[in-house]
């Protein structure tokens, strides 16, 4: 985190003058930040550098990725009062966004267990939060997936409507021999389709787990599933995370895990 995302992040809460806590006696306090809820911790590390940059002292009682019950304490602080009141915000929503992303990544990554599978994000994610979003997933144990467009070449249905698979994958290739081709596909014959054409990774895109099923035995039969990395995505919840690792994908890609994950609660609490 840059001092600059720092002074951008405070600004945006704080204002351009906070009249009412100048007006404040500037006293010297002590606090901690404690969860009131379970979950698995995430954004120690950002919370730790905002309060560092405020001036307050502040020392880790638990690690990021660690699992946490209500009423532990996270954070103990230090420093003055005036500078603690106009960073909580910022820092509790850092530390309650990270956190709900972590908690609902491993809770995912729990359901797979025992399943040769990876849980992945996607790029559906807060704009400007991005990297701390992804983060957070793999704090929870969780692949980060593609950060931008140019970490990956996806072709996706979209490309495919207006150029055809043929020609998008052609050009995909032009664009460096170090960059990875992901071809999404709606069934068994584009996966079939994908796979011969050479792509590195076939997505399963809103197919039912028995779709997949089908779809990999149909690549199976012409041995292409030892040259291709396979990933499902789209319509997947917990309720059938668990079908969509049996499938045999090497990949299930959730969007939930960033766009939909419930903010975990934490509270500063002044001694």
């Amino acid at each position: 985190m840059k001092v600059s995302e720092i002074e951008l992040f405070l600004r945006e809460d704080v204002g351009d003058f906070d009249l009412f806590h100048e007006l404040l006696p500037d006293n010297v306090a002590k606090a901690n930040i404690v969860a009131k809820e379970d979950g698995v911790i995430a954004g120690l590390e950002e919370a730790m550098r905002i309060l560092y940059y405020c001036g307050i002292s502040a020392t880790r009682r638990r690690d990021d990725g660690d699992t946490i019950t209500e009423g532990a304490v996270v954070l103990e602080l230090g420093g003055g009062t005036r500078a603690i009141l106009q960073s909580e915000r910022v820092v509790l929503n850092f530390l309650g966004r990270m956190s709900g992303i972590a908690t609902l990544t491993r809770r995912c990554v729990e359901i797979v267990a025992g399943n040769d599978v990876k849980v992945a994000c996607t790029r559906k994610t807060t704009p400007g939060f991005r990297r701390y979003e992804k983060k957070a997933v793999a704090i929870g144990g969780g692949d980060p997936h593609r950060f931008g467009l140019t970490d990956a070449v996806m072709i996706k249905d979209n490309h495919i409507k207006i150029h055809g698979m043929e020609l998008a994958y052609k050009y995909a290739r032009e664009t460096g021999f170090t960059k990875t081709v992901e071809i999404e596909v709606g069934n068994a014959e584009d996966a079939v389709r994908a796979a011969k054409l050479g792509a590195d990774i076939v997505m399963f895109d809103n197919m039912d787990p028995r779709e997949i099923t089908e779809a990999i035995s149909a690549l199976d039969r012409q041995g292409l599933c030892d040259y291709v990395m396979l990933e499902a995505s789209g319509g997947i919840t917990l309720d059938n995370l668990a079908l969509y690792a049996e499938t045999g994908v090497d990949v299930i890609s959730i969007g939930a895990l960033t766009h939909s994950a419930r903010w975990l609660d934490f509270s500063l609490e002044v001694d």
